[in-house]
């Protein structure tokens, strides 16, 4: 038992119990040579005596010691000491993310788009190091008063076995975000770590699990079993953008998932983008559950009866050698006809194979036209093939191949053709818009802009708004494709100068001209007894110029002049 004031490896003296876990204690306590706060995790007594667990906990806490983010607890140290095993990991000062939804409920959704960021932003540079965490919950991820958030944990969640299902709270716990592959013992992939990441975000969203249970089993056959509940019914404020990165992250079948993380991070940051928020509902290309054929074994107790009644038979009497003569020409003869009756005549209609003609399967699902053509013994090919098309949901049936109204031999293998949103832009009429926010959405939607004032003359000037744009290169409803390029102009006042020289301005008069027309002044002085003081001699410009610029004039100040004493002129 470890209490206050033992030190690890006569290095970590203990300072108190911050946390107890299914699998580990902590510590908090201090690192005497570095004179440093540090969090020990201290492996509990029975899992230490697991040599093959122990070896394992080893050498994923040490992978993950090298990781390097700013999102990523940092691992200082593992070892052992008398027979315990320890991690020695970074101290963060903070509240767990799943105390901060248990106290509040469903985060706002700002808040959840950057927690979101910054954890895939840390599990991304996990993966690129080949290290999967396989234990992602909110109980793992740190939050600090200032925003950011930690996640734990790396190396003890590699170490976990699918046979703990039941054993602790902790695992309780963590099979609400268990992946339907691990939950089933398939073993865990990067997309485990992305399956887990959904259901979090789900939470931070909704404010509870999607998936409840009396205990542990009955969560995992939901995961493995239950389509994840709609958000948006939940909340309609939330963008169909935002439900979709969640449906995508927590599909069943690991084929409609993210490939990487780094999708899923990039979806997230683009998500409440102006042009990603009319999204329609994500459709799966693969079906989420496999069908599996059940065989049906031969009945052998008609076997063994057939069998039996043959023992019974009677033997029959010896026929002469005569009979027994005719007896097998006549089988000669029966046989040869009945062959080739069986050529001629029965065995090309038992070999033949029936027409089919391909039905019209467009509009629907994938799996409902999988289902369709199968039912007409028509074989389905594993994968799709996606063309784009504009006017069919995304992710529905717009043909097949061979065609529709093809007729084709039972058996042959069809391919289904899916609708794929294409990449090309519509351009819309963006005058009247600010130039600057029109110019971030085309580009991250991958258009080269151009931008280029525009002078709007004074008489003009009431019907305009600085910034906005007046023009632009492509028409309205034409599509550009990635990578073109598009002109936008946008308004800039100009203004008329004074001769400031000729009119005696002042320096107060010019000021309050520069102040009115967003000019900024510049007073330069030249020494001259030829003029009264502060009097304007020049300005470096005139005539029309844009709002906004910077105006230079040049005024007079008297020389220094030393008086002459009396009595010496």
């Amino acid at each position: 038992m470890i209490v206050k004031g033992d030190k690890i490896n006569d290095r970590y003296q203990i300072i108190k119990t911050i946390g107890e876990g299914g699998m580990a204690n902590v510590y908090l306590a201090k690192d005497t040579i570095l004179d440093r706060n540090v969090a020990v995790k201290v492996l509990r007594g029975d899992l230490a005596d697991d040599e093959k667990f122990v070896r394992r906990f080893q050498r994923e806490a040490l992978s993950a010691s090298k990781l390097n983010h700013p999102n990523i607890v940092e691992m200082y140290d593992v070892g052992e000491d008398d027979g315990r095993y320890y991690i020695v990991m970074e101290y963060v000062q903070g509240k767990t993310l799943k105390s901060l939804v248990k106290k509040r409920g469903a985060l706002t959704l700002p808040e959840v788009i950057d927690i979101m960021t910054q954890l895939t932003s840390a599990i991304m540079c996990a993966h690129d190091s080949y290290i999967i965490h396989r234990d992602i919950k909110p109980q793992n991820v740190m939050i600090l008063d200032d925003g950011r958030v930690k996640i734990m944990d790396f190396g003890i969640a590699m170490a976990l076995n699918s046979n703990e299902l039941t054993q602790t709270n902790s695992v309780m716990g963590s099979v609400h975000y268990l992946p339907p592959e691990q939950a089933n013992g398939s073993g865990s992939t990067i997309k485990s770590d992305i399956y887990s990441l959904g259901i979090l975000m789900y939470e931070l969203l909704v404010g509870k699990v999607p998936f409840k249970g009396d205990n542990a089993v009955e969560i995992a056959i939901k995961q493995m079993k239950e389509p994840i509940p709609s958000i948006c019914k939940q909340n309609p404020d939330i963008p169909q953008s935002v439900e979709n990165i969640v449906l995508r992250a927590c599909a069943k079948n690991p084929k409609n998932r993210y490939d990487s993380v780094r999708e899923m991070y990039d979806d997230i940051k683009s998500c409440l983008m102006e042009e990603n928020l009319n999204q329609k509902k994500l459709v799966y290309k693969y079906p989420e559950h496999e069908l599996e054929e059940t065989k049906v074994m031969p009945n052998l107790s008609r076997l063994d009866k057939k069998h039996e009644e043959v023992d019974d038979v009677p033997k029959q009497k010896k026929k002469s050698k005569k009979d027994k003569l005719l007896w097998i020409t006549g089988g000669i003869f029966a046989s040869l006809v009945a062959l080739i009756c069986l050529f001629i005549i029965i065995y090309p209609k038992l070999v033949s194979v029936p027409d089919v003609t391909i039905p019209d399967v467009s509009n629907l699902t994938v799996v409902e036209a999988e289902s369709k053509l199968k039912e007409l013994g028509l074989l389905v090919a594993s994968d799709v093939e996606e063309k784009e098309n504009d006017e069919i949901e995304e992710g529905k049936v717009i043909g097949t191949n061979p065609q529709v109204g093809r007729t084709v031999k039972e058996g042959t293998e069809v391919t289904i053709i899916v609708a794929k949103a294409s990449d090309s832009i519509t351009i819309e009429d963006y005058t009247g818009k600010d130039y600057l926010m029109v110019k971030t959405n085309l580009e991250n939607a991958g258009l080269n802009v151009i931008v280029n004032p525009k002078k709007i003359a004074k008489d003009d000037q009431d019907k305009y708004k600085e910034n906005q744009i007046v023009e632009q290169s492509a028409v309205v409803d034409s599509k550009l494709e990635p990578g073109d390029t598009i002109f936008l102009y946008y308004a800039v006042f100009t203004v008329e100068y004074p001769d400031f020289v000729t009119e005696n301005y002042t320096i107060d008069m010019v000021q309050e001209f520069c102040d009115k027309n967003d000019i900024t002044l510049s007073v330069q002085y030249q020494t001259s007894d030829e003029y009264p003081a502060d009097t304007i001699i020049k300005q470096d410009r005139t005539g029309e110029v844009i709002s906004g610029s910077t105006l230079t004039i040049t005024v007079t100040r008297p020389s220094q002049q030393t008086e002459v004493p009396e009595g010496l002129e």
